[in-house]
């Protein structure tokens, strides 16, 4: 796996840089901001481009305005963009753009090397994955008239899991059942979503959307 890393504050930006490199990936670019990432693009061709969603020069929403022009004008590349604050909008404009091959994570978040190369390989497989504490700020809003009210209330929690960007293995480990009772919830969701199977449609993608915008 090729990454790209774009963080404005040397330290955070050295330790995911260092944490990847002992994991094995190949880290082909680290950037202070996220106009040198862009320009970049063309020579390093990442896998995944790696953004802090606050940097020079004004630090409000660099990051994620380039993630939006890496998925438009590079949909090869995949991006994961890291927080220091939960700011779900940020994540719902991102993804409701370019819902595949995208991450929001807070930043706490990537210093669990298992957690961001879990991150990175499914952003990689074209998923979007989205922060635990950003998933359960969504859950607690008040929905009305919610696509998701036909959904049991265990079908609503493997939706959960699957915008954390949890594997069906994953998703039974956690709420202790087996790997093919998960996958029957799954296609109950899609089912009950709406969600056609389709060579060209990612459904678990297009389940966390309707999840997002319940």
């Amino acid at each position: 796996m090729r990454v790209a890393v774009a963080e404005d504050v040397l330290l955070t930006r050295q330790g995911i840089v260092s944490m990847l490199g002992a994991a094995g990936v190949d880290v082909v670019d680290q950037c202070e901001d996220a106009g040198e990432l862009l320009a970049n693009l063309p020579r390093t061709r990442p896998d995944v481009a790696v953004l802090d969603i606050r940097m020079p020069p004004t630090h409000t929403d660099e990051g994620v305005v380039a993630a939006r022009r890496i998925r438009a004008d590079h949909p090869g590349i995949g991006v994961l963009v890291l927080s220091h604050h939960v700011e779900p909008v940020y994540a719902m404009n991102l993804i409701e753009e370019h819902p595949e091959g995208v991450g929001y994570l807070l930043k706490e978040r990537v210093f669990d090397v298992a957690i961001l190369l879990d991150a990175l390989r499914r952003i990689t497989d074209g998923e979007t994955v989205i922060d635990p504490t950003i998933v359960a700020r969504l859950v607690g809003r008040r929905r009305r008239h919610s696509p998701l009210e036909t959904l049991t209330g265990r079908e609503r929690a493997v939706l959960e899991l699957v915008a954390e960007g949890m594997t069906n293995q994953a998703i039974g480990a956690r709420l202790v059942i087996s790997e093919r009772t998960v996958e029957a919830h799954v296609s109950a969701v899609f089912d009950k979503l709406g969600l056609a199977g389709s060579p060209d449609r990612h459904r678990r993608v297009l389940a966390v959307l309707a999840f997002l915008r319940a």
